[in-house]
């Protein structure tokens, strides 16, 4: 049986005595949830972790994901685990997420990795609309199958799409079949994650901020083991993306959780607070 699953996060700012809060309003349906908001760095930047129960999505399941910042509110979601799209009988598996900042609103989207697994027919969407002021940091973690569990990604095909309207937008197809995307060095060059980080803005960024946050993507990636296959740009005057290829995950995100630090200091003045269930 197939799972339809629809989430819509919605997060305002109060002010009580005089101090910032940022609150959520969330609605399910479905298997997707919310934990309880958290503030490990105080009520201005409100944490939540998105739970999916099944644990993964095979064909025909569709996952839908609605988030709304308010002007002025600050939020930071994850997950505690891998999104894993399995094996599909035919019909695709499908997330979408779409996210509205407003005005001088703040969002980091920061989930886990997300795993194709041979054999699935999967497609994952991302459109991020930002107003004026509005400034957000993202992620994405691609791993295809499971290469050191002797489970390499031989059948099967994953569509992506990240749409940051006016500022950036990638649409790509990785077919298992295409060995000269995924084998030639003018492609995934054999390695089996692709990492990207981005931060992107509804106003133009300054020259000196944007590349302030150019040197430091650069910075975290030198002297690592991923510099060769690691590189940051900007996109538009709006949009900076760090990308780089990884053989696993785990020095993929080591990399981006360095870079994401680096920013959040250099943009908003936030030393990093990095999720406890990245931890667990």
């Amino acid at each position: 049986m197939a799972w339809h699953g629809a989430l819509s996060l919605a997060y305002r700012r109060d002010e009580l005595r005089g101090q910032a809060r940022t609150v959520l309003h969330d609605r399910h349906d479905g298997p997707l949830r919310v934990l309880a908001s958290l503030y490990p760095e105080g009520t201005a930047v409100c944490h939540n972790v998105l739970v999916h129960p099944p644990g993964g999505l095979v064909g025909g399941d569709a996952l839908e994901i609605s988030i709304t910042v308010a002007p002025g509110a600050h939020a930071l979601i994850t997950t505690p685990g891998a999104t894993r799209f399995y094996r599909s009988a035919g019909a695709a598996a499908v997330q979408q997420l779409h996210a509205t900042l407003e005005a001088d609103a703040r969002l980091e989207w920061l989930p886990l990795e997300t795993i194709a697994y041979s054999g699935c027919i999967a497609e994952n969407r991302m459109r991020f609309e930002l107003g004026p002021g509005a400034e957000m940091i993202g992620w994405d973690l691609l791993a295809l199958g499971l290469p050191a569990s002797g489970q390499p990604f031989e059948r099967g095909r994953f569509t992506q799409s990240v749409e940051l309207p006016g500022r950036w937008l990638e649409r790509g197809v990785i077919d298992s079949s295409d060995q000269r995307l995924l084998d030639s060095p003018l492609g995934w060059a054999g390695q089996r994650v692709l990492a990207t980080l981005w931060f992107a803005a509804g106003s133009a960024l300054p020259a000196s901020r944007r590349d302030a946050l150019l040197d430091a993507a650069r910075d975290a990636a030198d002297g690592d083991a991923l510099r060769s296959s690691a590189g940051a740009t900007a996109v538009h005057d709006g949009a900076v993306v760090l990308r780089v290829l990884a053989p696993c995950v785990e020095p993929a995100m080591a990399l981006l959780t360095r870079a994401w630090a680096a920013w959040r200091q250099i943009a908003w003045q936030l030393a990093a607070c990095t999720p406890r269930v990245w931890r667990t």
